[in-house]
């Protein structure tokens, strides 16, 4: 009898900051640009005798899971592991599929996106870049049989989150799998779970060709220099996705030129990021701003919080900034084109209570190293 040799391998997915774009991404078709962050999600693999999960920054220690059918049980109940849970489960299906025999590993997940002293969200997409990871690990072991390229761990990632929230624009899932910075066009939800009612077989939708859906990468002007900025206040995004959401319905006149002023603002700073123009980037991120504040004071959402404006105003001194995401917290990006001007940035907005974070942008997204 053959022994298997060991396994021990560590896959990396980088967080996501949203440049532009907000709210309107999750219409599909609509643009937004994305970017990888070097602050990552660590995934590492060992062999096992049997499926076993560590998350110890969460107290989550050794739980055990089985598959029945495409379900996932645990040992252990807790609703933090939904996301992988359904990661778990849509790659059994494909495996399956594939006639493969997953080999039972212990995964053991760590986190470097959140604050390491308090444990708030700075907002980097931590629940995007988890599924990247996992599916990652997972499809590694296969890659003999299975070669796993970016854009099949992108769409398994984009139906697990999915199967998870029923909704999502992927963009996040996007900076995570690709890394880099990412002019993103978000697929139809809707037509994927019709495709995984009617084709049955995952391979299938995973080949197929997504509508809407755009990933193509960015490259900055040379001279154009991202800085991020952390509120210290986390948001809450549930409730004020369902008052945009509420707008959308309610109010599709408003809501309709709120998508007219972010395309064209979007426009404006890809433009500006083709011809590799810091000023015209910069522009297309203070209308972007004003789109975002013209959606909040029809839906009555706060998505530029007191902390947001200040952030936002002193990068005006220097460059342009805005909020990234969802806003009501979480994190706020500027724009400068001279290098030297960052330290009197990040001065300023230390003063004003903002905390400078020592990000850039991650080039590869989700990689695999074996150890």
């Amino acid at each position: 009898m053959k022994l298997m040799s060991p396994i021990h391998y560590q896959v990396k997915a980088p967080g996501k900051l949203m440049i532009a774009g907000e709210y309107a991404v999750i219409e599909p078709g609509q643009p937004a640009v994305v970017a990888a962050v070097d602050r990552y999600i660590t995934v590492d693999a060992k062999d096992s005798s049997e499926n076993v999960l560590s998350l110890p920054q969460l107290g989550i220690e050794e739980v055990v899971w089985h598959t029945e059918g495409d379900s996932v049980q645990f040992s252990r109940e807790d609703p933090r592991l939904r996301f992988i849970a359904n990661a778990l489960s849509v790659f059994t299906r494909l495996a399956r599929e594939k006639s493969l025999s997953p080999r039972p590993l212990h995964l053991t997940i760590t986190s470097e996106l959140d604050d390491a002293a308090s444990g708030k969200k700075y907002g980097l997409g931590s629940s995007a870049a988890i599924l990247v990871s996992v599916l990652a690990a997972l499809l590694h072991i296969h890659r003999r049989e299975l070669p796993a390229t970016k854009d099949m761990i992108y769409k398994l990632a984009s139906i697990a989150h999915l199967k998870t929230q029923g909704n999502g624009s992927g963009a996040d899932l996007a900076a995570s799998t690709y890394g880099g910075w990412i002019h993103y066009k978000a697929f139809r939800p809707d037509w994927v779970f019709a495709r995984l009612r009617e084709v049955k077989k995952i391979s299938e939708l995973l080949e197929a060709s997504w509508p809407y859906l755009s990933i193509p990468p960015l490259t900055p002007p040379p001279n154009l220099h991202l800085c991020v900025g952390w509120t210290g206040k986390a948001a809450a995004t549930g409730p004020m996705v369902e008052n945009i959401g509420l707008v959308r319905e309610k109010q599709p006149e408003v809501y309709g030129l709120f998508l007219q002023e972010s395309v064209a603002a979007v426009a404006q700073l890809v433009e500006g990021f083709n011809k590799l123009d810091a000023g015209q980037v910069m522009a297309g991120m203070a209308a972007n701003r004003r789109a975002l504040q013209h959606l909040g004071a029809y839906a009555d959402v706060e998505i530029e919080t007191a902390g947001l404006r200040k952030l936002s105003g002193i990068a005006e001194k220097y460059g342009a900034g805005k909020s990234s995401g969802a806003g009501g917290g979480d994190c706020g990006i500027a724009f400068v084109e001279e290098k030297d001007l960052i330290p009197r940035l990040y001065g300023e907005w230390e003063t004003a209570g903002i905390l400078p974070l020592e990000l850039n942008v991650s080039e590869q997204g989700v990689t695999v190293r074996d150890m």
